[in-house]
């Protein structure tokens, strides 16, 4: 038996199989990421999570082009491919070439799903955060239904399998829905016991799509941090609970996402902890012990791009009238 085998998977409403354990890209950084991807792939991966934004595309295309493909062990149709289009990339003629140039970088002919990355915009162009002389970016105002149905034509092309939507609230979830005849597969957003988004989860399973969640360790190696935030990692139930069945408290906040049927992209470019990521399909969680790591939950969100404002930390992008955080969820 290949340790491939032990990756469960969940469902889309395409029918695709979504492996529940992908490796994330997010902050891997060139020189370490490729390696990381050929790694995950040899230990049984079979989701790599990517975006544009992560300017990490060519080295993870690398390491596909050295381990998937009809001559190799690995083919293509085995492995589930995310990639992201990027803020900057809103206007609808722009969506299509934005996803050729990943395709291109990844040296692949298709995405099994490709994500519209936040609900706001930012100035078109080739700049990734476009900004004013005083440092705030640069907006672009256009409503993400129009991106949303460039995106769906990337599906009738056979370009993309799947799309979906990452960082947008139930709201723009349901503004979506409204207007799609591609529905949105995958919602990605920030989860862990601290913000465990029991109300968006249960809104996702009742419009038929799957959650992801990122950073779901509680992204450990975030260039900035509040010196008062809690640390997920140190959580003293989950410690105990990695005590009980001597596993990791990084295997425990991972099996509580997959055994609630949520997937989960841990990133690591160390190879043991990329290999212990993957090993939470070999025990289970009792129910009570699930409902005390959600108790946990504080709406604790560590992912808010800041910016610095008159010597003030600011969420960088609130003032944008489709920034998703300003609702509960």
């Amino acid at each position: 038996m290949t340790m491939a085998s032990v990756c469960q998977s969940t469902i889309l409403h395409t029918g695709q199989k979504m492996p529940l354990l992908g490796l994330g890209t997010w902050k891997s950084a060139p020189g370490q990421v490729k390696d990381a991807v050929l790694y995950a792939l040899s230990m049984g991966y079979r989701h790599i999570d990517c975006a544009a934004i992560y300017s990490n595309e060519a080295e993870v295309g690398e390491a596909f082009s050295k381990s998937i493909g009809p001559d190799k062990v690995i083919k293509r149709e085995e492995v589930f491919v995310t990639s992201k289009l990027w803020n900057t990339k809103h206007h609808p003629e722009d969506v299509e070439p934005a996803l050729r140039r990943s395709l291109k970088d990844l040296q692949l002919d298709y995405l099994d799903l490709y994500l519209m990355h936040w609900p706001h915009a930012f100035q078109r162009g080739d700049i990734f955060f476009p900004k004013n002389l005083d440092g705030t970016l640069i907006y672009d105002f256009i409503d993400y239904k129009e991106t949303w149905r460039a995106m769906e034509q990337l599906v009738e092309k056979g370009l993309v399998k799947a799309i979906g939507l990452s960082n947008f609230n139930s709201h723009q979830v349901d503004d979506i829905i409204s207007v799609a005849t591609v529905k949105p597969a995958v919602l990605q957003v920030e989860s862990h016991p601290y913000l465990a988004q029991n109300e968006l989860l249960a809104h996702c399973q009742k419009q038929g799509l799957v959650m992801t969640a990122y950073s779901p360790l509680g992204s450990p190696d975030r260039a900035w941090k509040h010196p008062e935030e809690p640390v997920l990692l140190q959580e003293p139930a989950i410690l105990a609970l990695a005590a009980l069945y001597n596993k990791s408290p990084a295997q425990i906040l991972l099996r509580w996402q997959v055994q609630r049927g949520v997937v989960t992209i841990p990133k690591s470019v160390t190879p043991a902890r990329i290999l212990e990521n993957l090993q939470v399909f070999d025990f289970s969680l009792t129910e009570d012990q699930m409902k005390q790591i959600c108790s946990l939950n504080k709406s604790w969100r560590y992912i808010v791009p800041m910016i610095t404002v008159d010597g003030k930390s600011i969420p960088r992008d609130a003032g944008h009238p489709h920034y998703p955080f300003n609702d509960p969820y």
